[in-house]
């Protein structure tokens, strides 16, 4: 009877080598593919997140340099400190003796203003003229019209009688202890409307007016009074006037010595040194001419 044992191999062992037994219910490889599909979606994920990242950093880049660039402080809101330069704050100051508005004029304006100031050409008094009372030699004769361009041809007569421009029949007189802008139609108003005109006191090349009992006229106060010389040097300022050309023809201005840019001029017949305005009503009253004098 033949051997079953040699012609009939063993039965095959379908367990593994470890001993456990392979799972038949899903087909073989499967694991292989879920591990590939899940690199797949990791390596995706990676790429969009790298996309991402690419895209928002443009946005990132200025402001990291305006976190540490100075010269864009101060660009993106209040409360952070700005390096601009400050902006100019320009309004000069106007001189206390300047006739300047309060808001700044134009260059046209600027320009009109400065042609209607008053020169500081004019004529210094006559050299023949003592600092005290008594008559030159030329006496009280001249013309009696008005003086020359800036009066250089009334002060070869040293005793002179101021009149108004715009008051024609007014001149300065002598009332009280003050001068005022008087008619002259009394032997006693003409005498106390003449004045010797003499070198300044205080400046050789301006004016100083004397009375005809020897005071002296002067500011005190700024209002123009008779009043005799102390021998101080504040008197011999308050007395001295320099001459300045005006705007109306063979007049002249006259300037405080110690308070440039203040003018004699009369306000409601009363004469007072005044700060220069330009203006025509200004410039009416405080030109005067110097005709010969009334006594």
């Amino acid at each position: 009877m033949p051997d079953n044992t040699s012609q009939h191999p063993p039965p095959h062992h379908t367990s593994w080598e470890n001993g456990w037994t392979p799972d038949s219910s899903r087909a073989p490889g499967t694991r292989r593919l879920w591990l590939a599909g899940a690199l797949a979606l990791t390596t995706i994920a990676v790429c969009a997140t790298a996309v991402v990242i690419m895209d928002k950093q443009p946005d990132d880049t200025p402001r990291t340099k305006a976190a540490t660039d100075p010269s864009s402080i101060g660009a993106d809101g209040p409360g952070l400190l700005s390096f601009a330069s400050p902006s100019k704050t320009d309004t000069p100051t106007p001189d206390a003796h300047s006739p300047a508005a309060t808001k700044s004029p134009s260059a046209s304006a600027t320009a009109a203003e400065q042609s209607s100031a008053p020169s500081a050409k004019a004529p210094a008094p006559s050299k023949s003229a003592s600092s005290h009372g008594g008559s030159s030699s030329s006496g009280s004769g001249g013309s009696s019209g008005s003086s020359g361009s800036g009066g250089s041809s009334s002060t070869s007569s040293t005793w002179k009688s101021v009149r108004s421009v715009n008051y024609p029949d007014r001149y300065w007189q002598v009332s009280g202890d003050y001068v005022k802008l008087n008619p002259a139609g009394s032997t006693a108003a003409r005498r106390a409307s003449t004045f010797k005109v003499v070198k300044g006191l205080a400046n050789s090349s301006c004016y100083s007016f004397t009375t005809t009992d020897g005071s002296y006229l002067r500011h005190r106060n700024f209002i123009l009074r008779a009043e005799r010389n102390d021998g101080s040097a504040l008197f011999k300022q308050d007395a001295t006037f320099c001459p300045r050309t005006s705007s109306y023809s063979g007049a002249v201005m006259l300037e405080s010595v110690n308070y440039p840019g203040r003018y004699l001029r009369h306000q409601n017949f009363q004469l007072k040194l005044d700060q220069y305005q330009n203006s025509s009503l200004f410039r009416a009253d405080s030109a005067f001419r110097l005709v010969a004098g009334l006594s």
